[in-house]
């Protein structure tokens, strides 16, 4: 130690400059943090906004490299197993009929045949994940339609026998569901598939063909959307977002939303220049973000026997940019709640996380089952929103399954990692031991009950 120091007083006097020099860098540090909290505040609120629109352009990626080119309708001849990681959530009571389709190489005719056989829906949804049309049973009937798929300041003569569609965005994605009894019902179910036809207005007018296309399997399994969008820095996430915005432009709206963008240096086409506070700010932002997200995801809001309903804004979410994202996180594709509502839980009826290391019940008393026009089902998924892995490869539950119901008419669904006894191993879904998981119910075409709340889930019951 210097000699300047070896005295009490020049020593006390040292420490005094040592914890004074260290007081003025907290408090320039917590002004330069006071100062950027606008810039955090903005990043948060920006990537919330444009999450559906970059998560919406990473699944048209690898839609590309799994299922095969845009603007041809793809048929997906089975359902998924546990090894399905495209898509989170992803069903076995539907089979899917997809297109990711490009407005500038429009218009389009999309063709729906007559179908009294099984319910379907056939959802248009623009690059903001909001459901602009969505023809269908519920909506248009049985008898079969035409449709004129253009975009919005497109201004031709619609032919004679088609209904015009206006696409608000150039990515626009098709996730059609055609109801499925089973794997049993598979050649009843491609048939109404392949009688669904996209063409272009050209193509259609000429008499041309579709592409003859069908899902057998992908050779390459990229990586699921979400991870890619967890593993994405800010910087190319908000690069990313103002090149989608020059072709995919916001609502009317959105204007206030876009105003912040712009502070924040994201403008269409033009990536953003940083300095490097501003990139310490976003990135706190986008965490910020991320961590608020999960949360409330975890603890979802105004839970009726534990089970939360997503709002009846689904799907048409206008200016709520917070539940438009985190449906984007956990349920991207989602229908709107007149064509099918899904509620789900995390805990068991005293507020519990649910864990495969228990066994629970889903009792349905005599004459409560869920109010569908269609079909319902309830599906068991892991922590990560995926199929849970097991044995029977059985994922889900519901009236179309040979369930065995209790004497007095009431039903119990079984839910644990072991095979029930007896005619109960009909009524199990299985679970995996020591993990948590969450149940999604699905109700097809709900009945006015379901969408008003009249009716509700019941809760589930731990048994040990």
């Amino acid at each position: 130690m210097s000699a300047v120091l070896t005295t009490p007083a020049a020593r006390a006097s040292w420490r005094k400059r040592v914890l004074l020099a260290v007081l003025i860098a907290l408090l320039l540090m917590l002004a330069l943090l006071l100062a950027q909290a606008a810039q955090i505040r903005r990043a948060a609120e920006a990537y919330l906004f444009g999450y559906p629109l970059v998560i919406m352009d990473v699944t048209r990626a690898n839609s590309e490299r799994t299922l095969g080119p845009e603007n041809q309708l793809h048929r997906m001849r089975r359902f998924p197993d546990a090894t399905f990681k495209d898509v989170v959530r992803p069903n076995v009571d539907t089979l899917y009929t997809s297109a990711f389709i490009d407005m500038r190489k429009g218009p389009w005719v999309f063709e729906m045949p007559p179908n009294e056989q099984r319910f379907e829906v056939m959802p248009f949804m623009d690059a903001w994940t909001n459901i602009f049309a969505a023809p269908g049973t519920r909506s248009t009937g049985t008898a079969g339609r035409k449709f004129l798929l253009a975009a919005a300041h497109w201004q031709g003569q619609v032919p004679a026998g088609l209904t015009l569609l206006r696409a608000p965005t150039q990515i626009v994605w098709l996730i059609g569901r055609t109801q499925a009894n089973g794997a049993t019902d598979y050649a009843v179910v491609h048939a109404l598939q392949d009688g669904l036809k996209l063409r272009s207005m050209a193509a259609w007018q000429s008499g041309q063909q579709e592409p003859a296309t069908a899902w057998t399997g992908a050779a390459e399994r990229p990586v699921p959307a979400i991870e890619q969008m967890q593993a994405m820095s800010a910087e190319t996430f908000f690069s990313r977002l103002a090149m989608l915005l020059v072709n995919n432009p916001p609502g009317a709206a959105d204007g206030a939303a876009m105003a912040e963008l712009a502070r924040l240096g994201v403008r269409p086409g033009q990536p953003p220049q940083w300095a490097w506070l501003d990139h310490w700010s976003v990135r706190l932002g986008r965490w910020i973000a991320d961590a608020g997200v999960a949360r409330e995801l975890k603890k979802p809001r105004s839970l009726v026997r534990g089970w939360a309903t997503p709002p009846a804004i689904l799907g048409d979410y206008g200016t709520d940019y917070h539940l438009r994202a985190a449906v984007a996180m956990v349920g991207l594709g989602a229908n709107l709640p007149a064509d099918a509502i899904y509620p789900n839980t995390r805990v068991d009826q005293h507020g519990e996380p649910l864990d495969g290391s228990h066994r629970y019940r889903l009792h349905f008393k005599a004459g409560e089952l869920p109010p569908v026009n269609a079909f319902w089902s309830v599906t068991a998924y892991n922590a990560q929103d995926f199929f849970i892995d097991n044995p029977i490869h059985r994922y889900a539950l519901g009236d179309r399954d040979a369930l065995a119901f209790n004497t007095d008419g009431s039903l119990d669904l079984l839910l644990q990692s072991m095979l029930p006894t007896g005619e109960q191993a009909r009524n199990w879904l299985p679970l995996r031991a020591g993990e948590p998981f969450l149940l999604n119910a699905r109700l097809y075409w709900p009945k006015p009950a379901a969408l008003n709340g009249a009716w509700g889930m019941p809760a589930v019951e731990r048994i040990d």
